[in-house]
């Protein structure tokens, strides 16, 4: 796994273990049901369909999205959602003992791919969810205007002594965010020669906790993160020029000497759900929006104390024309 992903789930999701979970795979409409599903905000609820299994993997816009087609597939279509907190690795297992049915938003992952769908054929994929996912390593803006070469990795080890830390040492202090974020940083810093430690934060929001009090108290700061993501409203940041993403270059995870490529977010579904999970199935399929969106309900999560059902509902009821395109007819 050479892609990493991504305050509200933490990381004690790492823990969370599939045994706990007994049932035996999906009990989904079979695409038979007489309901007609409805795309208007205010119609009475459909007829009971089955449950849909969704993993929720540690990070805001994962939950986002999540959020809004777990609202669709119980508003609308009348099925039961059941939402199983779970690191990334872990979801994919679930393929295969039954408990997952739908992995929402899948950050690159080949060898998983090639494990689940191509080797054990217990997994398949369901389309791009229109997101477009970009990680990298990024510094407070103040450091960028203070030191306007900062930003070319070829000088990062001219700054090391800037981000030492107690964890970090005598080297500069990479952050990174929950262990469960596969990534190429070790290689990085290996390959390209850099003075650095990579330090784990151990989740999401103490990278944004981190990289908001960096903006604020002009503290110094090297960290990992991803967009979208809806802190690129609110905190700015300047994105350090690692060596260009060229095709194939991170095809050996020990030897990565380049950026992230920019990826096509998709979404990874069991081949059984795809086999029986009827209109639920075809609703996670035809489900596509756009960062701006994610950003705005994991925004409301995060920062307007919103549930995630309550932000889902907001987005829904705001967004009748996006959605409507996704219901099955």
């Amino acid at each position: 796994m050479r892609i990493a992903s991504r305050i509200r789930l933490l990381a004690g999701l790492l823990t969370v273990g599939l045994a706990a979970a007994g049932c035996g795979g999906a009990t989904v409409d079979t695409g038979t049901s007489s309901a007609q599903p409805s795309t208007g905000a205010g119609s009475s609820a459909p007829a009971a369909g089955g449950t849909v299994k969704i993993a929720i993997n540690p990070w805001a816009g994962y939950e986002a999205s999540a959020a809004v087609i777990a609202h669709l597939l119980e508003d609308k279509l009348g099925y039961t959602v059941e939402k199983k907190e779970l690191a990334e690795q872990v979801s994919w297992e679930g393929f295969e003992n039954g408990d997952v049915d739908v992995i929402v938003e899948n950050w690159g992952h080949e060898d998983l791919k090639k494990s689940f769908i191509e080797e054990k054929k217990v997994a398949v994929e369901a389309g791009s969810t229109g997101n477009k996912g970009v990680i990298g390593w990024y510094i407070p803006k103040w450091m960028a205007d203070k030191y306007p070469d900062i930003t070319d990795y070829k000088n990062l080890n001219k700054y090391a002594d800037l981000f030492k830390t107690s964890e970090s040492g005598d080297k500069g202090q990479l952050l990174f965010g929950d262990p469960s974020y596969v990534s190429n940083e070790e290689a990085l810093i290996k390959n390209l020669k850099l003075n650095y430690k990579v330090v784990v934060g151990g989740s999401e929001a103490a990278l944004i906790e981190s990289a908001t009090q960096a903006q604020q108290q002009k503290k110094p700061l090297l960290f990992y993160f991803w967009d979208p993501h809806w802190l690129f409203n609110k905190v700015e940041l300047a994105r350090v020029n690692l060596p260009p993403y060229t095709e194939g270059c991170d095809a050996d995870p020990k030897k990565v000497a380049c950026d992230y490529a920019e990826l096509d977010l998709d979404k990874i579904v069991s081949k059984k759900f795809a086999d029986t999970g009827g209109k639920a199935y075809e609703l996670v399929k035809n489900f596509q929006w756009t960062n701006e969106h994610q950003n705005a309900v994991a925004n409301d999560i995060t920062n307007n104390g919103m549930s995630a059902e309550e932000a889902a509902k907001k987005w829904v009821d705001a967004n009748p024309t996006v959605w409507a395109a996704w219901i099955p007819k």
